[in-house]
């Protein structure tokens, strides 16, 4: 994008929240090749896989806390202004992404991630009322 600047690839770090990092643990989880640490992502990466939906992470810098040495100890205001900056950039990366995305939707190995997820079968092993409640995550696992 022109006007933002993007980087593809990185490590996260899920950390517990709400909170900020102190600056020995953030040292310590750049030390471990952390890109970005962020307190939610992990469970909802975990979900939409479970329930085969592909999952991309746009993390977006509040505060660069560790990275740049000779700036001050994160604060809320400062946060809350990248955060405003933040969001108006990120409704210009979905924009564009959803564009492509519609252009040729990518197919990834997510897409069957509960090919193998059930040691048997699935229609003796589900419950009647699981396959109503999981039924479209299930729909073409089930047998009609």
């Amino acid at each position: 994008m022109k006007d933002v600047n993007v980087h593809k690839g990185g490590t996260y770090v899920c950390m517990e929240g709400p909170q900020f990092s102190t600056r020995a643990e953030s040292l310590l989880h750049r030390s471990w090749g952390a890109n970005v640490i962020g307190m939610t992502n992990s469970t909802e990466a975990r979900l939409a896989m479970e329930a085969e939906i592909a999952y991309a992470t746009l993390a977006m810098v509040t505060d660069y806390d560790c990275w740049r040495e000779e700036e001050e100890e994160v604060n809320v205001a400062d946060v809350i202004t990248y955060l405003k900056k933040n969001a108006a950039n990120a409704q210009k990366i979905v924009a564009a992404v959803v564009t492509e995305l519609g252009k040729s939707p990518p197919k990834c190995a997510v897409h069957d991630a509960l090919k193998f997820a059930f040691l048997g079968d699935v229609n003796v092993l589900a419950k009647e009322e699981h396959k109503k409640s999981l039924g479209a995550i299930l729909k073409k696992y089930l047998k009609a």
